[in-house]
C-alpha cells in the first residue's frame, strides 16, 4: 500500500518546487524588470512591501515546507529508493536545498533585510537599489533554475518509483 503511495507524494512535492519555481520565474521575468523600471523611490518601496507581506503567504509556506520535504524525499530514496530513482531524487532535494534555499537564506533574505531598513527617498539609497535590483535578481535567476530542476528530478523519481513497484 505504501509503495503506491510513495510515488504520488514524490509528484506532489515535484508540484510544490514547481509552483516556487513559478513564483521566482515571475519576479526574473518581468516584477523585478517592472520595479526597475519605476522611479528608484517607487521601486524601492514597493519591493519593501512584497518583502514584508511574504512571510503571510502561501508562498512562504510552500518555500520553507518543501526544506523537510527534500530532506525526507533524500533520507527515503537513499534508503529505500532503486538506482535510477535514488539518484533523480536525491538530486531534486540537492537543487531544493543548496539552489533555492541555500541561496535564500545567504543572499536574498540578507538583501531583503538591508533594503528594509532604508528609506526610499534618501540620496544614499539609490546605489543600493541599482545594485539591490542587479544581484537580488541575479540570485533569484539561480533560485529559478534551481526550483525548476528540483521539480523535473523529483517527477522523474516519482515515475522511475512508479514503475518499481
Amino acid at each position: 500500500m505504501l509503495d503506491q503511495i510513495i510515488p504520488w507524494l514524490f509528484a506532489a512535492a515535484s508540484v510544490a518546487a514547481g509552483l516556487v519555481a513559478g513564483v521566482f520565474l515571475t519576479f526574473s521575468d518581468f516584477v523585478m524588470r517592472s520595479l526597475g523600471a519605476a522611479a528608484p523611490a517607487a521601486g524601492m518601496e514597493a519591493m519593501q512591501q512584497i518583502n514584508r507581506k511574504v512571510y503571510r503567504s502561501i508562498f512562504m509556506v510552500l518555500l520553507l515546507g518543501m526544506v523537510p520535504v527534500s530532506l525526507a524525499i533524500a533520507a527515503h530514496a537513499a534508503i529505500f529508493a532503486g538506482d535510477a530513482a535514488r539518484a533523480w531524487l536525491i538530486a531534486g532535494a540537492a537543487f531544493y536545498l543548496l539552489g533555492v534555499f541555500g541561496v535564500t537564506g545567504a543572499g536574498n533574505v540578507p538583501m531583503n533585510k538591508r533594503l528594509d531598513v532604508i528609506d526610499p527617498v534618501e540620496n544614499a539609497a539609490l546605489g543600493y537599489w541599482a545594485q539591490y535590483e542587479r544581484n537580488w535578481t541575479l540570485l533569484n535567476h539561480v533560485r529559478t533554475v534551481a526550483s525548476a530542476g528540483s521539480a523535473i528530478c523529483f517527477l522523474v523519481g516519482a515515475m522511475l518509483t512508479g514503475q518499481a513497484g
